[in-house]
């Protein structure tokens, strides 16, 4: 039996909707999407860059939604019978559903942000939580002005702990957000030069993280990386706001959450920390110092949102990546098999850094190679040719063999890499594909990362539609 998220009048109180048509009882869920709505969810007609979800109604009804939530604007061009909400805006009705999600809800919340490892640490918190009661947690990147409302809104009342990802690209966009949220625990995982394009430095993207803590419940605490160059500011930020306790995670001695040690692996990595006072040996189910890192704002979130530590350290072993963020898949070549690492979902210069870490220990066979294909890093302005040529360093630290690039930022690290080290070159991922599937091969580690709009994940599909079954990637021997 589907459990109801919302009664209709419920809904209809909190956004002063108008009534149409033969409406349901109740709906168990909401959607923005009318390709993928589940039946007896809310359609909610939101307009977008591209579309308006006006359009997309009557195909939302008929795949099963139980009701649609549109404008008042619109009304004259659905029929009567319809099953609808009529709303003023459809989007400031999806906001004021959310404040009512928030308003009934007895979870803890946790909000997270940050310029790398955002929606990791997110789903990390899911690893942890879902096991020790109902976990409600944001789907995807929805981080933004729709993603967070949508997100609350979907927050069924008996949660016990609710986790949401706040993102932004300019200054002013957190705020309001995080006053929507009003967390328990606000994490920022790290500020790293990102959005250079939108911010005049690395200490005014640290301010517009800060804004989060405008936003934190009375008595409410504050999670922040003691090893990151803007901890002192956010600090003073935190306090300016009343933030009751900061609590801090990193190497530093000083730090609430420490790391004493870390065994990194290519799969997964040992972590042994104090955690609170508390000491704590326990394996992060993926890899990379980063998520070792992170994960002790995971375990400290977990604590103060009502956690128990123990069973939370356990659970890490079982955290997976999220999709396009280090998914590894085995590609079938001629003669064996070879490994795709799947970091195709966005980057920035500090998640660059990072994913070649990891590249850096992935097993490779007797002949194989660790191939980087990258794609532009956008948003970084004036120092974008810059932050992409310092890429190489990092590439000769972890040993990798063969880097192919796409995107006219892409092109300075290509004439910064040595002959032997360059695998190809394009304008575009589709320029890429078939340089790539033709210089693959068994034994090969393959990682595909770039920002976003670089349509990096063309790559990752021709490589899978090119060698399909592979075997575990893990057979792969150094």
């Amino acid at each position: 039996m589907t459990t109801a998220l919302w009664t209709t009048a419920a809904m209809a109180e909190a956004m002063h909707a108008t009534r149409s048509g033969a409406l349901p009882e109740s709906i168990n869920g909401i959607s923005i999407d009318s390709r993928t709505i589940a039946p007896g969810e809310a359609y909610f007609a939101i307009k977008g860059d591209v579309h308006d979800g006006h359009a997309f109604v009557e195909a939302a009804l008929k795949n099963g939604g139980g009701l649609a939530v549109i404008a008042q604007s619109q009304r004259a061009k659905f029929s009567g019978d319809l099953p609808l909400l009529v709303v003023p805006d459809v989007l400031a009705g999806l906001v004021d559903l959310a404040k009512a999600a928030r308003a009934r809800t007895q979870a803890k919340i946790v909000a997270v942000t940050g310029s790398v490892g955002k929606t990791s640490t997110k789903e990390a918190l899911r690893t942890v939580l879902q096991a020790q009661g109902a976990t409600h947690v944001s789907a995807a990147s929805f981080n933004n002005h729709w993603g967070v409302p949508l997100s609350l809104a979907r927050c069924p009342q008996d949660a016990k702990f609710a986790v949401f990802e706040i993102g932004m690209n300019h200054a002013g966009e957190i705020e309001p957000l995080v006053k929507l949220v009003r967390p328990h625990v606000a994490i920022i995982t790290t500020v790293e030069p990102v959005h250079l394009e939108f911010f005049s430095g690395i200490e005014a993207i640290a301010d517009a993280k800060a804004e989060i803590f405008t936003g934190l419940e009375p008595g409410g605490a504050a999670i922040l990386n003691r090893d990151n160059s803007q901890f002192a500011r956010l600090a003073e930020r935190a306090k300016a706001c009343g933030v009751a306790r900061i609590v801090t995670f990193g190497e530093n001695e000083h730090a609430d959450a420490r790391l004493l040690d870390v065994a990194l692996h290519a799969e997964c990595s040992a972590v042994h920390a104090d955690v609170l006072d508390h000491d704590v040996t326990y394996k992060v189910g993926v890899a990379g110092k980063h998520m070792a890192m992170n994960s002790l704002a995971v375990l400290a979130a977990s604590v103060l949102a009502g956690g128990d530590l123990a069973l939370s350290a356990l659970a890490l072993a079982a955290f997976e990546p999220a999709a396009g963020r280090g998914v590894r898949h085995a590609l079938g070549l001629p003669g064996g098999t070879a490994t795709l690492i799947d970091e195709s979902y966005n980057a920035n210069p500090a998640s660059m850094a990072a994913a070649m870490s990891v590249l850096g220990r992935v097993a490779i066979g007797p002949q194989g190679r660790r191939i980087a294909v990258l794609g532009d890093m956008l948003e970084l302005g004036p120092q974008g040719r810059e932050l992409h040529r310092g890429l190489a360093a990092a590439i000769t630290a972890n040993r990798i063999d063969l880097v192919f690039c796409c995107g006219p930022l892409m092109h300075d690290l290509w004439d910064a890499l040595p002959s032997a080290r360059k695998g190809g070159y394009s304008e575009s991922s589709v320029g890429l594909e078939s340089q790539l599937v033709a210089g693959v091969r068994a034994g090969d580690a393959i990682m595909v990362k770039g920002s976003l709009g670089s349509r990096m994940k063309v790559i990752v599909t021709a490589l899978e539609k090119n060698f399909p079954n592979g075997a575990d990637a893990d057979d792969l021997t150094v």
